[in-house]
């Protein structure tokens, strides 16, 4: 029987709903080119995770399979190198259908419904009694995609974190009754707090493509600067005089998010860093559009070049699918090595038993 791997591994993944927006690249994107190019881990696999997409957008295969090509050119054009991480597709490795098949023995209806994250999502889309299997299943599948590469370290936000906590249960569950055959994976959350969850330009919460408040990596130059200067601040910063809130201001939470000293000394040299920014705009005396000048001069320096990339390889999608096949074909043989183990540790292995 395999053994668990002792390789230091990271898995990751996103729904291909839609292009990816700036929430991602702060929270994730970044930190995954950061971990690739780090050497720390022994290996580093990235899946599009068009299975999950399809659980709650069945109807709409084509919107997924479309995003798919979406997701890939972000990948590569925010500087994943499929020489240093494995890019996949989740429904071209069936092995990862049968281990969560397995793990639902392990877990029932109430603490589904017990996961924060899971009740979020399914208010969010107004789930009532229709919600459908899989997505109510989502934690379950999670497990599997985690577990099926001997995954030590799982980047996420904080709002992820019920989800892999879950994930954890069904690790130790699965030990508990058939023996040391999965790895628990760890958490890896952003440095920078403000990466974690970006709120929408409109004010909400969450920057969410359903919800249309997104700035995405793909937007021009233009479109960026329409969407920025056009975002949600203080409502309560009226006139030029009036004291101003920073800490719940989606313009500020992106400047923490994105900017450095040396955008300052570029493009608002007046001010030191963004500490001096913040105390001007809080004591009064700050307009919200010079601020959101500012922002759109960082954004811009920032996405240029990602932009640049995207519209390269959009050039070449066969090249990028044909990284997705052979990333497919290596993530394959890593996962059945994982789901002999656990057949193993099931007891029905009956014809590899000798």
């Amino acid at each position: 029987m395999n053994k668990i791997s002792e390789k230091n591994i990271v898995l990751t993944a996103d729904r291909p709903t839609g292009r990816l927006h700036i929430g991602h690249y702060a929270g994730s994107l970044k930190g995954r080119v950061a971990l690739q190019n780090s050497g720390k881990f022994d290996e580093i696999f990235i899946m599009i995770a068009d299975a999950q997409a399809l659980t709650d957008n069945a109807a709409a295969p084509d919107k997924v399979r479309a995003n798919v090509t979406e997701v890939v050119l972000d990948y590569l054009a925010c500087g994943l190198d499929p020489d240093k991480s494995t890019l996949f597709i989740q429904s071209q490795i069936p092995e990862l259908t049968e281990l969560a098949f397995y793990y639902m023995n392990l877990v029932t209806v109430a603490r589904l419904k017990r996961n924060p994250t899971v009740k979020a999502e399914i208010q969010a889309r107004n789930f009532k009694d229709d919600i459908p299997v899989g997505f109510f299943t989502y934690p379950i599948s999670q497990t599997a995609d985690i577990t099926a590469f001997d995954a030590t370290v799982v980047p996420v936000g904080g709002d992820q974190l019920p989800m892999l906590e879950q994930a954890r249960e069904i690790v130790r569950s699965f030990n508990s009754v058939y023996g040391e055959t999965l790895a628990e994976p760890k958490e890896l959350l952003p440095d920078n707090a403000a990466c974690a969850r970006l709120p929408g330009i409109d004010g909400r919460a969450k920057m969410s493509k359903s919800l249309g408040n997104c700035i995405y990596l793909a937007d021009s130059a233009d479109e960026i600067r329409t969407k920025v200067m056009n975002m949600y601040t203080d409502p309560n910063h009226l006139r030029l005089d009036d004291k101003g809130d920073t800490k719940d201001n989606p313009v500020f939470i992106y400047l923490t998010a994105f900017s450095n000293d040396g955008h300052f000394e570029r493009y608002l040299s007046e001010y030191e860093n963004l500490d001096a920014l913040k105390a001007h705009y809080e004591r009064g005396g700050l307009g919200d559009v010079k601020v959101k000048k500012f922002l759109n001069d960082v954004l811009q320096e920032v996405l240029a070049p990602v932009r640049a990339r995207r519209e390269e390889w959009a050039k070449h999608v066969p090249d990028a699918y044909e990284i997705l096949r052979l990333g497919g074909v290596k993530a394959k043989a890593a996962a059945a090595k994982t789901l002999g183990r656990v057949r193993s540790a099931l007891r029905i292995d009956y014809f590899s038993d000798k």
